[in-house]
């Protein structure tokens, strides 16, 4: 079953953003924004997604900073494209540890 993808160009925005910041060796978005249909944010045309994203760039860094720099990563986007925005930022031993277990 295919999800219906709101707005294509927004994540390739993000898309573009965050492979800029973070060098990723994986990244996944996911416009969730269907399932918040008649919510606020989405009756002001600002989306919700999910991001999954593993790159050494968050070595050292507690989740909270991690979270932040992806913020950052997406500037503008935060205030005037994504009503709510759901992270998973790891490094590639937390994402090969957690797959293991």
């Amino acid at each position: 079953m295919s999800v219906p993808v709101a707005n294509p160009e927004r994540i390739a925005r993000m898309r573009q953003l965050l492979e800029a910041a973070f060098a990723p060796a994986t990244l996944e978005i996911i416009d969730d924004s269907h399932r918040h249909a008649g919510h606020a944010g989405a009756r002001g045309g600002q989306g919700h997604f999910t991001v999954d994203i593993v790159s050494e760039a968050f070595a050292g860094q507690l989740p909270l900073a991690r979270h932040r720099a992806i913020y950052a990563a997406l500037g503008t986007m935060m205030t005037e494209d994504i009503h709510a925005l759901s992270i998973r930022a790891e490094t590639g031993a937390e994402r090969t540890a957690r797959d293991a277990g």
